[in-house]
């Protein structure tokens, strides 16, 4: 198909029951390719092409956007991680 293909995916990522070491990711791509990435344990957007290093550049600029993302590992990852393990837990 003809057009142009722009996603974001969100992860939340953690490999210990505590969730100790969860870590929240956001990766915004165009046609397949990952142009910038926010990592929660850098605490910032990193961009992995030309046009992501401008985009990460725009984006640290906005502190209440850094934080809140930031704060996704707390309220959005930890929450639902649990959910998720506990729904799993009862059915076992």
């Amino acid at each position: 198909a003809d057009g142009y293909y722009q996603y974001q995916m969100d992860e939340c990522v953690h490999s210990t029951s505590d969730y100790s070491d969860m870590v929240y990711l956001r990766s915004l791509s165009f046609n397949k390719d990952v142009d910038v990435q926010f990592n929660s344990t850098v605490g910032k957007y990193v961009g992995l092409t030309e046009f992501g290093v401008k985009q990460a550049e725009y984006f640290n600029k906005n502190q209440a956007l850094v934080q809140g993302m930031k704060a996704s590992v707390d309220t959005a990852c930890r929450p639902n991680a649990q959910n998720s393990d506990s729904s799993v837990r009862d059915k076992t």
